[in-house]
């Protein structure tokens, strides 16, 4: 189901006295449980690390720190995916269902119809008798420069049948952030993406990184204002942090670059979240990786500790999420639809190759 925002809609989760609009609770409103995502690596690479736009990939980028899918050997999707759900079901009594999270690399560049191969193949899981129902969806991880018109017609089709989200990663606004990152595209891209994929039926969210170098406060704060204008529904904020192995990670060790403080960063998620609108789900509001990788910040290895901190500068404050949200001139439903401008070298990896025999299909 599409949420559309309504600037004027009253919210569940502040008649609940809640300070944002959490994911989990969200998700046990639309669905009558708790749902887990199961995180599933399909194998694929990025065009920042094969050539496609440049190489070297992100300069952050270990997808072992971020995924645990990464951090074993990969097995077939549908292996992945079953033996997720036994994993998070011995850990959690009272689960309702699961969400199959395409999560590291690009999952979005490879062929349409092996992609819908894949995507169709994790929604198969709910034929199994053990486990019949137990998928309620999907989560798609993207780049913005990654979704031709194919892509967004076949994600439109699975749409109409199941609950999918379309994860950009947009990370910044500023273009100077992204180069920083090694990114290969422009906020341009994340802006024709985003007006190309609106009303087709799946949730569109937004990955944001905070305490890039060379942004200031106000800078962040405009990439939370272009949240509203453009219409997500829903958004992930990650500090920035390193980890071994990374170019960044360098950096860090070399003491070329320091990473947000813990105090900072809180002040900066509660700026951050009361300029998005109230309906935008909050996915995420930091992002930690396995203490054998991480370099810094020590500090987002405490979820629990600075969600409560988060929480408590909104009691202090007094506000809430949207508290200082202006709504756009132009609301996100009558933005025009732009022509699709997926660069040629993205488009020909998708519509023009071959089958990739790195994706972990069944035989």
């Amino acid at each position: 189901m599409h949420l559309e925002p309504d600037f004027d809609a009253p919210e569940a989760w502040i008649s609940e006295g809640l300070p944002f609009n959490a994911f989990g609770k969200t998700l046990r409103r639309r669905f009558g449980g708790r749902i887990q995502r199961v995180s599933i690596d399909a194998g694929f690479t990025c065009p920042n690390v094969d050539g496609a736009v440049t190489r070297g990939g992100c300069n952050f980028c270990d997808n072992r720190s971020f995924s645990p899918s990464r951090r074993v050997r990969l097995q077939q999707v549908h292996q992945q995916l079953t033996s997720g759900i036994v994993t998070v079901r011995e850990r959690y009594s009272k689960v309702a269902g699961f969400i199959a999270y395409f999560q590291p690399a690009t999952n979005t560049y490879a062929p349409v119809e092996q992609l819908r191969e894949v995507y169709e193949l994790a929604l198969s899981i709910n034929d199994q008798p053990e486990f019949h129902d137990l998928i309620v969806g999907m989560a798609i991880g993207t780049r913005p420069d990654c979704v031709p018109e194919s892509v967004l017609a076949l994600i439109e089709e699975l749409a109409a049948k199941s609950y999918v989200s379309l994860e950009f990663g947009m990370q910044t606004i500023h273009d100077d952030g992204l180069r920083w990152m090694n990114r290969a595209h422009t906020h341009a891209d994340m802006i024709n993406a985003i007006d190309r994929s609106r009303g087709r039926g799946f949730e569109m969210c937004g990955h944001v990184i905070l305490g890039i170098p060379g942004e200031t406060h106000a800078m962040m704060m405009e990439t939370a204002t272009e949240v509203g204008r453009l219409g997500f529904d829903a958004i992930k904020l990650h500090n920035l942090y390193a980890v071994r192995g990374t170019p960044l990670g360098d950096q860090v060790l070399a003491g070329q670059i320091e990473m947000m403080g813990r105090q900072d960063y809180v002040q900066t998620v509660v700026d951050f979240l009361e300029r998005i609108p109230p309906s935008v789900v909050v996915e995420r509001i930091s992002g930690d990786a396995p203490s054998d990788f991480l370099i810094e910040p020590k500090w987002c290895l405490e979820k629990s500790s600075l969600r409560l901190d988060i929480e408590g500068e909104f009691a202090k404050r007094g506000s809430r999420q949207g508290s200082h949200f202006v709504a756009p001139d132009q609301p996100p439903s009558d933005r025009p639809v732009p022509s699709d401008q997926t660069p040629d070298s993205i488009r020909q990896m998708i519509e023009k190759r071959g089958r990739l025999p790195v994706l972990k299909m069944e035989p």
